[in-house]
């Protein structure tokens, strides 16, 4: 499969170098593009009526237009190159109308590295079920396709797991304050309030799903203890 095109739209110089760096770490994904004002985004868009870029990492505080504008801009022109905002707004409303105009995924300012990729690979996942041929046999594979682009489908956990539970033992090891250092189960505990057994066997089911590594913790007496780290 080619590389999934990229083009990051951000007007802070700093920022947009920060995403491109993020983007290009992660494997099939390759940035085509840096634009920081909505004018210069929808220019780079139009070349090649958007040939050349496949998704779009948008900010919506834009100097020149709001990013849901650019949105409508790009419907209305008929344009159907996917949309990750990246982005501070936290209103409501905003987040309702970016859904309602086909933004694929919504990554609240600041994050982690971790929290990125996740949304480019979740993204990824769904692109090559998408552009995959033929059709869908029945309603199941539609519902694995938006969950995959979504979040975790929870009918595809292994039994005793569920998905909001997984969400929070991600979050807590995804943390940027403490990613770097790795968890143990029983510091996932702490901060998730479920216990250390449970905690261990979400921590796990990462391990197994390549959405976490398992290293030793040394350092402590007698056996070592075992720490998690997200990839």
């Amino acid at each position: 499969m080619t590389d999934i095109r990229v083009l990051v739209v951000e007007d802070e110089p700093l920022l947009a170098e920060a995403h491109s760096a993020y983007t290009e770490r992660v494997p099939g994904f390759v940035v085509v593009g840096v634009a920081h004002t909505a004018r210069a985004a929808m220019a780079a868009l139009r070349a090649n009526d958007g040939g050349d870029v496949d998704l779009v990492l948008l900010d919506f505080r834009l100097p020149d237009l709001h990013g849901l504008d650019v949105c409508r801009a790009l419907r209305a022109a008929g344009s159907s190159v996917d949309v990750l905002a990246v982005t501070s707004a936290r209103d409501l409303a905003v987040v309702r109308t970016a859904v309602s105009l086909g933004v694929t995924h919504y990554l609240l300012k600041p994050f982690t590295f971790a929290a990125f990729r996740d949304k480019l690979e979740r993204y990824a996942d769904y692109r090559a079920q998408a552009l995959a041929d033929g059709e869908v046999a029945a309603q199941h594979e539609v519902d694995q396709m938006f969950a995959t682009l979504r979040g975790t489908a929870g009918h595809s956990l292994p039994k005793g797991l569920d998905a909001q539970t997984l969400d929070r033992v991600r979050a807590a090891l995804t943390d940027g304050t403490r990613a770097e250092a790795g968890l143990s189960a029983t510091e996932v505990s702490a901060l998730t309030g479920i216990s250390r057994v449970t905690a261990r066997r979400y921590l796990e089911y990462l391990v197994t799903v390549d959405r976490a590594a398992r290293t030793p913790r040394y350092g402590t007496p007698g056996r070592p203890e075992v720490e998690y780290r997200p990839r």
